[in-house]
């Protein structure tokens, strides 16, 4: 046999590496290679622009109906959120799995185990969606009475409520499809067809509630309308792509493989968003104690809240998809550099959006209320939460890099008894002391918790990286 020359070996590698290669695309991002403070940012600009451009849609519906039928109206809409999450962050953790899945193949150029990755995945949203639509239809009610919403509002809701999951097939495709497109750094055209749906969606608001007096119920459908269409759009794209990120439908299948790993990485995320949204639930029925005007209140400074916790969100998927990219890749060396930067940056950016918006909190309020009592009360949570955010968002961000790294269950056990348990414990017993059985008692729960949990992260990461991934950087030094 004859003996190739480096030469020739180098070039045959060259070439076979050049055939397992996905064609580079328009929209996809090297995240293993270049610059990383630059990429992060070019990352999660769309998807703040995006994210938020989606609160705003969303705030719209709110606002509408704040306006147009009533302060009732309002506080059905506003304090359904905690409801909404507790039943759908368990799927919506799904297609995080999805997500650092298919980014580790993209890295490692896997063209074939990322095609399976994205049809299980998107197989995986439309059953989770026709599961949580019936869970949603059915349960609304009687959760809203466990949580002691007022006769007053408490139908309005369950309407809200009931129209809301039925577009939750829609709404969990988009999400999968959309943290499918994340794992390649395309964060781009989420945020054209969010915008489109948005656009829509704002219009049938104004329709329904304000011209044709449809109240929740022309909410609900507009915003059911508005899911599916970005559905749509993200399915065309995805019919479009070239690669493993191509959708047919004659592939659609659950690998078994693919669909464990995708569990194993999204169920506990999962889990923990939904025992940290059944801890609002908890605080939410502790503020619904308090009357309409408290929840009124609370709906609208959680609703400007929400702006500031999806700026820095973007940063926690940044973090998740440029580690799971990198360790795909082997490249561990950039992971602190990962984790260093997107803190800084979720950091200064909880901090900047969270003061302005406590700053300019009577004028933000006063777009949802004309009752000056309702921006008071908003006044009083946005003291608490909105102004230490950032202590949330770093939470979050060290959480992405640990499940980019491939660890899920640690992270969501440390979160559910940090930021959930204690919640819970505070609530049961310091609330429960008359001198203390105040509002001020609930929100300071947040910043508390918050701070304990970011110890707790950052301990366990600093293992993992001593323990785990240093070891493998050793190794990689003396293999090269």
């Amino acid at each position: 046999m004859q003996i190739k020359s480096r030469e020739q070996i180098k070039k045959i590698k060259k070439i076979s590496n050049e055939g397992n290669r996905e064609p580079k695309a328009k929209y996809e991002m090297d995240m293993c290679n270049g610059p990383i403070l630059k990429k992060l940012l070019i990352f999660t600009l769309p998807l703040m622009c995006s994210s938020m451009l989606q609160l705003l849609f969303n705030a719209a519906d709110i606002i509408v109906v704040g306006r147009f039928a009533g302060d009732n109206s309002l506080a059905a809409v506003g304090s359904t959120t905690s409801l909404i999450l507790l039943l759908s962050n368990l799927f919506i953790g799904l297609s995080v799995g999805a997500n650092v899945l298919a980014a580790r193949y993209f890295g490692a150029k896997r063209g074939n185990e990322l095609s399976k990755t994205v049809h299980t995945s998107l197989l995986l949203s439309l059953i989770s969606g026709v599961a949580l639509a019936v869970i949603g239809v059915i349960a609304s009610k009687p959760i809203l009475m466990l949580m002691d919403t007022p006769d007053t509002v408490i139908d309005l809701s369950a309407l809200y409520l009931r129209i809301y999951f039925l577009g939750m097939p829609a709404t969990l495709f988009y999400n999968f499809g959309s943290a499918l497109l994340r794992a390649k750094g395309d964060t781009k055209r989420p945020l054209m067809y969010l915008s489109f749906a948005g656009i829509t969606n704002v219009s049938l608001n104004l329709l329904f509630v304000a011209a044709m007096d449809m109240d929740v119920a022309g909410v609900a459908i507009a915003t059911v309308t508005s899911q599916c269409i970005s559905a749509l759009l993200i399915l065309r794209c995805l019919i479009h792509e070239t690669g493993g990120f191509r959708f047919s439908f004659k592939k659609l299948r659950l690998h078994k493989d693919k669909l464990k790993m995708i569990l194993q990485i999204g169920l506990p995320a999962g889990i923990q968003s939904t025992l940290f949204s059944l801890s609002n639930v908890i605080i939410q029925a502790s503020i619904n104690s308090f009357g309409d005007v408290s929840m009124a209140g609370s709906a609208a400074a959680a609703n400007i809240e929400g702006f500031v916790y999806v700026a820095m969100n973007s940063f926690y998927q940044a973090s998740l998809s440029f580690t799971s990219q990198n360790v795909g890749a082997g490249r561990y060396e950039r992971i602190n550099k990962i984790m260093i930067k997107s803190v800084a940056c979720v950091t200064v950016t909880g901090l900047v959006f969270g003061n302005f918006a406590y700053l300019a909190g009577n004028t933000l309020l006063g777009l949802y209320t004309t009752s000056h009592a309702v921006v008071l009360e908003g006044l009083k949570r946005m003291s608490y939460v909105s102004v230490w955010y950032f202590l949330c968002g770093i939470m979050d961000t060290l959480v992405g890099v640990l499940r980019g790294l491939g660890y899920s269950v640690v992270p969501m056990l440390v979160s559910l008894v940090g930021a959930c348990l204690l919640r819970i414990v505070w609530i049961m017993t310091v609330f429960q002391i008359p001198q203390f059985h105040l509002l001020d008692t609930v929100y300071i729960s947040y910043p508390v918790t918050w701070t304990i949990t970011i110890v707790a992260h950052f301990i366990f990461y600093m293992w993992i990286m001593k323990k785990k991934i240093n070891p493998l950087m050793r190794s990689k030094e003396v293999l090269s």
